[in-house]
Parts: C-alpha cells; structure tokens; sequence
C-alpha cells in the first residue's frame, strides 16, 4: 500500500472516532445544553402571608346564645401560610414570570426569591391574571440577570422532547424531561377552567408551579402550570402534566410591563361568538328556569336577549326561546355553544334548532322549528 492510501485510512479512523466521541460525550448531549443555557434564569420562589380567623370559646357560644353577646371578645389568631414554587427571569433588569397561584396577593404577603446561584432577594408584586394564572414579580439586583428571551420561543410540535425546569418539593434546581403530548387542552381546577394548555407526560409536581418548560435548544415552551393526579371521576392518572404556551405567556408579560411602567391598561373582554356573530345572549338553564321553560336543566340553552337588528332578530328569535341543537348536535351549555362555533367566521351559514314550550288544551307540548343564520 502506497503512502497516499495510509493517510486517507488513518484520516478516516480519526474522523470517525472524533465522531463517536462526540456522540457518546455527555457533555454534548442537546439536552445537556439546553439545561446549561436555561437553568441560570429559573429561580425558587417562596411566599409568606399572615391569615387572622377568629376563635370562639364554646362558653362563648353559650352566653351568645342564651344572653345576647359573649363575656369577652372573640380572640382573633394569626396564622403564618407559606407556600412553594418556581419561576424564571425574563429580563436581565430582573422581572420574573410565575403561576399566580403561587403568589396570590393577600395582606401581609411577603415574597422571598433565591436565585440560581444561591443568591436570596425580597420581591415585589408587580401585576398578575387570575384568568390566565400568571404573575409578574420584580426583584432588584446590583448586576445584569440571566434570563429566558421570550423573542425566540419553540414552535411547540407534537412529540419534541421538553424538559420541565424548577424547584419539585423544594429540591432545588431539579429536571424532568418528557415529550409535548397535546395541545389546546382545557383543566378545571376549583370551578377556574383554564383553556388553549399544553400537555407533556414530563414529571410535573408541587413547586415546580411557575417554572419553565423548555425544548432542547433552551427556547421556552411554556410555563407549568398543573398537574392530573386524578379525574374528575376519582380515576388515578400518570403522565398528564400541563403548561401555559410560551406565546400566551409574551403577550401577558408585554401587558404586566405596561403595568410596571406606569402605562394605562385597558383590558378588551372577548365578546362571546354566539353575540358577535348572530346578536344572542345565552344562558343555561337553571332549576328556576327549568320551571319556567319547561325544558330540563342539560337539554337546551335559554335566549336570554336578542341584540336589535342583528341575524337572529332578523329572523324572528326572541328572549325566552331556547337553542336545543346547533346542526347536527344536540346542546347543553352555552360554553358547548361556543365551541361549536369557534370555526366560524363572518359570512358562515348556521343552522339552529329553536324551540319553545307551548300549552295546547292543557298539555305541554315542546315545539322545535329550523332557523338559518348567517354570521355578520
């Protein structure tokens, strides 16, 4: 063999153990990475808040109720509440996002943050959505602050690897790694839904609330949010965590630094589509309307108010009617309503089923008539 070969054979040697060494470095691992690029911005969020309740005796009670008042006054106990979470800087000047569950404002309400390398400050409540659960705190620090660039966000595809980044159970610090399993999912908790969520079957548990969910390049995919132990029928689950899409999350944090800097907010309610685009006001039936009515609380949804002029004035729908079907699905709720007519848009045809209960020789007899609508 020719000297010219040899050196062709032993550079492909070299090539391909270079290669394999950079496959099987850790260190090189995209997941790696992306940790080492987020994890400085995410920060352990602990809150304080002090609750009076009032205490009564029970001989108390007894002289309440046999001599009009007690003998002394009700002793009023205050009680320490201290909770758990997660958070992430989003602007070196340091403003971070977090759950508003985790830092629900109340009297006394005091906010301690320990940043990624150890370092602990007092934070401020800057503004916060209930609606949306997300909170915007401020802390003030000598130096620039790492942070998460919410200008460059994953695109969030279904089946790419995420990592869940924060503080589970106060270790902090702490990685779960999973895939985006869904989108747009909607979750109840205490009577609150929250909709248009993210779904991952990365661990999500207490104190990761308000942390980061990144993809393997470190751009952020949302904010954890909750966590389905059990449905709503009791049923055990695993592998159904849920977080707030980063896109929602840059729009809220755009509003809470208008807020932090003074700026006016004036907050648009979304109109409901069913008045946007046919001028109806629904309402679901209730016991008392049942009665009234005469349709079943589940069946149907109650006109409450037809807009002047509108499609369904026009067409002869009044107040009092109820909606009992909207094409070929039977409706029970105005939210049912909604969904059903979320794909629509201006000049789309609906049809409603529209009925009524009518007495006819002393008999209730329920009378349903087609209506066709076209969305303004």
């Amino acid at each position: 063999m020719t000297l010219f070969p040899k050196l062709l054979v032993l550079a492909a040697v070299s090539f391909a153990t270079t290669v394999v060494h950079a496959q099987t470095d850790p260190a090189a691992e995209p997941s790696v990475l992306a940790v080492a690029k987020a994890m400085p911005a995410v920060v352990n969020i602990n809150t304080e808040r002090v609750v009076q309740r009032t205490v009564q005796e029970p001989y108390d009670q007894f002289f309440n109720q046999f001599f009009g008042g007690a003998m002394r006054r009700p002793r009023v106990l205050s009680q320490k509440l201290q909770s758990l979470g997660s958070g992430f800087i989003v602007d070196p000047a340091g403003y971070i996002v977090t759950n508003e569950h985790v830092v629900q404002r109340a009297a006394e309400l005091k906010i301690s943050v320990t940043t990624n390398d150890g370092k602990t400050y007092n934070a401020r409540y800057v503004a916060g959505s209930q609606e949306a659960d997300l909170a915007f705190l401020k802390i003030d620090a000598p130096q620039a602050l790492p942070f998460i660039n919410l200008e460059q966000l994953s695109p969030n595809l279904l089946g790419q690897t995420v990592l869940v980044l924060g503080n589970p159970l106060g270790y902090g610090s702490s990685v779960a790694r999973g895939i985006l399993s869904a989108k747009n999912r909607a979750v109840t908790v205490d009577d609150v839904e929250y909709r248009n969520l993210i779904q991952t079957d990365a661990a999500i548990n207490p104190g990761n609330s308000g942390g980061p969910v990144v993809d393997i390049s470190g751009k952020l995919v949302g904010v954890s949010s909750v966590k389905m132990a059990f449905t709503p029928q009791g049923v055990p689950t695993q592998g159904l965590g849920f977080a707030i899409p980063g896109e929602v999350v840059r729009q809220r944090v755009l509003e809470f630094k208008d807020i932090a800097s003074g700026k006016k907010v004036v907050k648009v309610e979304k109109k409901a589509l069913a008045g946007k685009f046919f001028g109806l006001q629904l309402q679901d039936l209730t016991p008392e309307l049942s009665e009234t009515t005469g349709y079943k609380v589940g069946t149907c949804v109650l006109i409450a108010d037809v807009e002047q002029g509108s499609p369904a004035e026009q067409a002869g729908m009044k107040r009092g009617l109820v909606i009992a079907q909207i094409g070929r699905y039977p409706v029970t709720s105005s939210k049912q309503i909604e969904e059903l007519l979320a794909p629509i848009d201006t000049g789309s045809v609906v049809d409603f089923s529209v009925g009524v209960v009518r007495r006819i020789r002393g008999q209730a007899i329920q009378q349903v008539q087609s209506v066709t609508l076209t969305a303004r």
